[in-house]
């Protein structure tokens, strides 16, 4: 069975001040979505399945229809509220604004997806390379896997706005290539030369802690065997319940909360597969022209056609 990219598009782009999962950075306003597709496509990727919120949803089913991707992989759309996925007994709380983040998107996709399955955000480049191997390495998969997953590492110094600061999963790796533990770290930055130019992250005390340039950390690019919805919907409940009681509006559901679980309790364990592509993205608005002049270099260099889906 071929597998499923599962891309989460919910997000309204708060720092970057539009939908920035629409915005066009191609040469014929393609979005990086656009490039995701591609990719999946020639990685072998049967189905994509796009997680969107129901106040741009018809916007972005017209634009991003299986009639743009001509025919070659199955599309579909599930979406994500606030109230989305909670279990029976549980209402949002007064004063909550936000759904409960990446993990609670990637619960949507639980009704249309049977198969081993990537999952990326919308707003990330992550490169042919990248996706190719998390393709290959769920359709080795026996018939049947569980607890089988993955992840593309990238070096945290290639991932880095210069802009403001970025949310990364901050990884350890044991000597076998699995993952032992991630932490999301929701405030990486390079601080100014004249301060040392370093990375660090900074705690919500305003606290700073270095990072070295090379350490691994996730963009988000996971794969998964279909357990790991079952393992979601259980652990959803005790996260409710945690951030109910604390009184803490703003919590988030992450991805890397869910897998560090499973990981540590042996439960699953986590393959972190290494690429030669370098990831971007636009964080914020000032990324874009980078982020369009690194486009056309991968176009110049013959990774993607100039008219990507040849219309």
């Amino acid at each position: 069975m071929k597998p499923t990219l599962l891309v989460l598009a919910a997000g309204m782009g708060s720092r970057y001040g539009s939908l920035k999962q629409m915005d066009g950075i191609g040469p014929n306003k393609e979005a990086i979505i656009d490039y995701s597709v591609y990719d999946a496509i020639r990685a072998g990727f049967g189905k994509v399945v796009f997680v969107i919120r129901s106040s741009f949803g018809a916007e972005f089913k017209e634009v991003f229809s299986a009639e743009r991707f001509g025919g070659k992989i199955q599309v579909e759309y599930v979406f994500q509220e606030l109230h989305s996925g909670l279990p029976v007994g549980y209402a949002v709380p007064e004063g909550r604004e936000k759904p409960w983040g990446t993990n609670h998107a990637l619960m949507m996709g639980g009704t249309v997806i049977g198969e081993p399955f990537a999952v990326i955000n919308a707003d990330d480049f992550y490169g042919q390379d990248a996706i190719a191997q998390m393709g290959a390495y769920l359709a080795a998969l026996p018939e049947g896997s569980e607890g089988e997953y993955a992840m593309v590492g990238y070096e945290v110094c290639k991932t880095l706005s210069e802009n403001g600061t970025v949310s990364r999963g901050v990884c350890t790796i044991d000597g076998k290539g699995y993952l032992e533990s991630i932490v999301e770290r929701t405030k990486i930055v390079r601080q100014p030369l004249d301060e040392g130019g370093n990375i660090v992250y900074i705690d919500d005390d305003g606290s700073r802690h270095p990072l070295a340039e090379n350490t691994p950390v996730s963009m988000n690019l996971f794969g998964f065997t279909p357990d790991y919805f079952r393992h979601s919907t259980e652990f959803f409940r005790k996260f409710l319940d945690d951030a109910l009681q604390s009184g803490n509006l703003k919590a988030e559901f992450f991805i890397p909360l869910l897998v560090n679980k499973l990981v540590s309790e042996r439960v699953a364990k986590l393959k972190v597969l290494h690429t030669t592509s370098d990831w971007f993205g636009v964080t914020y608005k000032e990324d874009r022209p980078a982020t369009v002049q690194r486009v056309l270099d991968l176009i110049e260099a013959g990774v993607y056609p100039r008219n990507l889906w040849g219309k």
